[in-house]
């Protein structure tokens, strides 16, 4: 998922990250209203379009999915039922694919008081994987039978079934029947996250539902009562809600800035009970003097630079054409990411207990054996962990390596010390003191050699979009998990996928065959050589997603990371973890590893 944050120190998945804030206040009058800040303005809470982590905060407190994250009395996370009676077993059919039914509780309303049924739910899911849609998250569905249908093009990339669904059924007003193509160990996980919330037919026929507390009509623990664009979200206990006696805090205010500055004055002054950013420069001191108050979590993401795979690196008078030019592009860009310095990046900027990173899936996520991270097993040598070496020691040799490969192809003054002919770059990244430090910090390291790259700022939602669409050169990014399992690192990057940001398989990417796949001896009659992007890892994707051999399964996993590493579009920069400041005073917060942060179960001394 998405984030726009900076943060610190990285712990394994299984790591507890709820927590009672030690400490006392000065007085101790409990208040039923909490003003957290975790961002600026979200781009959207329609569940089914969000993509964002702030965005699926509010998603988690306005909406009931059929499950939900919860924290047990000694602190661990697990996913439990939430609009579902039960998180019942799958039963397996002959063709192998696996059909669960669900039982929706008693006592379900929308917060318009109309009765929430089977049928919304399915609508819902229907709606979040249609082509019509066309939703980030929409291959989540990829799972349920049925989604490969909806999605078959001909030729010329029309939809052949307009009339094809997933093969999901409301059987009465409180029975949801749901097929998947396979078992898969992150089913519950996939109930509990916001694209499989419900959403009612007639409130979301208004395309502007989403944006107005008016016609904001959700199932949840909350409701919205106001909407101040761009400066608060407020959110009030939903009585009706079955759980209702279960929430503790009766309102919370959401305050909307990207102004690290801003956020820690709020927090300092006792305005603000929680917030997600601090300025970089005041992470020393804050640890200092803020030692029960200053948090760094595990969260399992990596912070990375992403390259616009249609964007031509190459010089003016080059002659390379197609696979050769794709192939040289490629080339180039890991050389440009072995001339950052990561370990001065976490230490002289982000400031937070950082660890460099050196591939994209990242640290917490463990591979097939359970125990050792998927990320030890990845690269091509035995002498470090992952794509590159990240150690201080390789720094020089990174240098040489990168200045080697770019002279193939860039006129090099040796005066100088300089390339020539490099075309100017726009780096892309949206308000946050740290992103803009961590692009300057790129900018002077490629500047240094003769490339030159503009820095571009934009607002969090516009930001999202223009990446979204391709329109940059190279851009900040980040991806946190969004269930634990390495595929939700991989399946974002298929052709159709509306969190494909590099735009791999799109534009004049769509016709290039510069890639091979060979899984014969994995067991498949499946071997693709000079193929294009849609028919070597789309078609990697969906077999990882359809195999049902674990070992097997983590072997294509390895294999399509190292096709996406293998284009240099992903310089990972570092593995994220969460930095906050929370009160001392506030009681039963918790977060999880994906980053959502939980307050309707909070107490708060003021």
């Amino acid at each position: 998922m998405k984030t726009k944050k900076i943060a610190a120190i990285v712990l394994a998945l299984a790591m507890v990250i709820g927590l009672a804030a030690c400490g006392a206040k000065t007085t101790t009058s409990d208040v039923k209203s909490i003003s957290v800040c975790l961002a600026s303005e979200p781009d959207t809470i329609d569940p089914a379009l969000n993509s964002a982590v702030d965005g699926a905060t509010l998603l988690a407190h306005l909406f009931s999915g059929l499950a939900k994250w919860s924290q047990t009395a000694d602190g661990k996370l697990e996913i439990v039922p939430d609009a579902a009676e039960a998180l019942t077993e799958g039963v397996q059919n002959a063709d192998g694919t696996v059909t669960y039914t669900y039982k929706l509780r008693d006592g379900l309303k929308w917060s318009d008081g109309k009765d929430v049924t089977a049928g919304d739910f399915v609508f819902a899911w229907q709606r979040a994987a249609s082509t019509d849609l066309a939703a980030d998250y929409g291959y989540m569905f990829e799972i349920v039978d049925g989604y490969s249908e909806i999605w078959e093009t001909d030729d010329n990339d029309n939809y052949v079934n307009p009339d094809a669904k997933l093969n999901a059924k409301a059987v009465d007003n409180k029975t949801i029947e749901v097929t998947i193509e396979n078992a898969v160990s992150y089913w519950d996980e996939l109930l509990a996250f916001p694209v499989y919330f419900p959403v009612r037919e007639d409130v979301v026929a208004n395309e502007g539902w989403a944006t107005d507390p008016s016609t904001y009509v959700c199932n949840g623990l909350y409701t919205m009562k106001s909407w101040d664009h761009s400066s608060l979200i407020t959110l009030e206990k939903n009585a009706n809600h079955p759980d209702a006696d279960e929430v503790t805090m009766d309102t919370i205010k959401f305050y909307l800035s990207d102004d690290a500055n801003n956020q820690l004055s709020n927090f300092k002054n006792g305005e603000w009970a929680l917030i997600d950013d601090v300025p970089t420069n005041e992470i020393a001191s804050l640890k200092k003097d803020y030692p029960d108050e200053f948090f760094n979590v595990g969260q399992i993401g990596t912070y990375y630079v992403c390259w616009n795979v249609n964007e031509n690196i190459l010089p003016a008078d080059s002659g390379l054409t197609g696979v050769e030019a794709e192939n040289a592009k490629a080339e180039i860009r890991k050389a440009v990411s072995l001339l950052l310095d990561r370990n001065y990046i976490i230490d002289e900027i982000a400031q937070g207990g950082q660890l460099p990173a050196s591939s994209f899936v990242a640290m917490g996520l463990t591979d097939a054996d359970g125990a050792t991270e998927f990320y030890k097993n990845t690269g091509f040598s035995d002498k470090f962990v992952g794509y590159f070496d990240t150690s201080a020691d390789a720094l020089s040799a990174n240098f040489d390596s990168a200045m080697a490969t770019l002279k193939k192809y860039y006129k090099f003054d040796e005066a100088s010390g300089k390339f020539t002919n490099f075309p100017a770059m726009t780096y892309l990244y949206n308000t946050n003191e740290s992103h803009k430090a961590i692009g300057e910090y790129i900018q002077s390291a490629l500047a240094g050699v003769g490339i030159n790259m503009a820095m571009e700022n934009q607002e969090w939602a516009t930001f999202l979009n223009t990446r979204k669409s391709g329109d940059y050169s190279i851009a900040r990014n980040g991806w946190l998990a969004d269930y634990n399992d390495p595929i939700s690192f991989l399946d974002m990057w298929i052709s159709g996928s509306g969190n494909n940001d590099i735009q791999y398989g799109r534009g004049a990417h769509q016709n290039v065959k510069a890639y091979s796949l060979d899984l014969t001896g994995l067991g498949y009659d499946i071997k693709v050589e000079n193929g294009t992007w849609a028919e070597t890892y789309d078609v990697l994707i969906s077999t990882i997603k359809s195999c049902t051999d674990k070992d097997v399964r983590y072997k294509m996993m390895h294999i399509a990371e190292d096709m996406l590493m293998s284009t240099g579009c992903i310089t990972p920069i570092y593995y994220y973890t969460d930095l906050y400041m929370i009160d001392s005073s506030v009681k039963g917060f918790f977060s999880n590893p994906l980053g959502y942060k939980y307050f309707m179960y909070c107490t708060y001394e003021k």
